[in-house]
């Protein structure tokens, strides 16, 4: 049985299911790239959103090549539409985002940003995420190895759930 959406994700809710596609992704200090990623959101009935993601690069012909990023969360939902996103990675970066959702739409963007001792050198995000028709789009800006914030992906996914 699928439990109730909590009222505080209604702004939210447009995330809800599991979503593949590709994107592209570039930045001053890499190789222009594309990849292909799997999304999933979720609840269980809390004010949020369990949130995993996966990537891969993909080869000449557009079939998934090298694994590339993971990262696993929650959206945390507030009244009036207020997200608070807590994100982990596997390279060693923890960050929370703030930000506003609104007309199936998220802006967020980073508020604290922690590494371990070993993570590549990363400083803030930003995120936004927002129906295309029936498909999920973002764009993630990032200020890294000594860059400012600026474009590093986007994406445009299908609902395969």
């Amino acid at each position: 049985m699928e439990p109730e959406l909590h009222p505080d994700l209604e702004p939210l809710a447009f995330l809800l299911g599991d979503w593949e596609g590709a994107g592209v992704g570039g930045y001053p200090t890499i190789e222009s790239f594309r990849f292909g990623q799997e999304i999933s959101f979720s609840h269980i009935g809390k004010p949020y959103l369990i949130y995993t993601s996966r990537t891969w690069r993909l080869d000449e012909e557009g079939n998934l090549a090298d694994p590339l990023a993971r990262e696993t969360g929650y959206w945390r939902a507030h009244p009036g539409g207020k997200v608070e996103l807590v994100l982990a990675h596997p390279t060693g970066i923890a960050e929370i985002y703030v930000g506003q959702a609104a007309f199936n739409r998220v802006e967020l963007i980073t508020d604290v940003v922690a590494r371990t001792e070993t993570a590549k050198d990363y400083t803030a995000g930003k995120r936004l995420y927002g129906l295309i028709g029936e498909d999920l789009g973002y764009a993630y800006d990032m200020a890294a190895e000594g860059q400012g914030l600026q474009s590093h992906l986007s994406a445009q996914l299908k609902r395969v759930s």
